[in-house]
């Protein structure tokens, strides 16, 4: 099993700036949650499960920056790079008034790199 514990994602791999989201992933044995903010979500929860795999099945909810609440269900699948970081691979599916569902890459931000430009 991957632990996710304290490692960080963002959109793509990109460098974290205030116009992307990152999140800050938790874990105590198969149990996960986590926090996000940036891009267009104020801010963010996840809390879910981690298989043996390291695939990850989450509810989330979040605030969008125009007042809007939305929640959802995603489903990630890990990739470890050959630089040792993750990658998921995400299926998403959002309930409601916003209803709408797609796919997503993240990528865990390199501890190493963290603040640098």
């Amino acid at each position: 099993m991957i632990d996710y514990n304290g490692r960080r994602f963002t959109t793509g791999g990109v460098p974290p700036e205030e116009k992307h989201p990152v999140a800050l992933y938790r874990q105590d044995g198969d149990l996960l949650w986590g926090e996000f903010a940036g891009g267009h979500a104020r801010r963010g929860t996840l809390t879910g499960v981690c298989a043996p795999d390291g695939s990850l099945d989450f509810a989330y909810c979040m605030v969008l920056d125009d007042g809007a609440v939305v929640s959802g269900h995603c489903h990630s699948v890990p990739e470890m790079l050959p630089d040792g970081r993750v990658r998921l691979h995400e299926t998403w599916e959002r309930y409601g008034d916003h209803a709408d569902s797609g796919t997503s890459l993240l990528e865990e931000i390199d501890p190493n790199t963290e603040g640098q430009s």
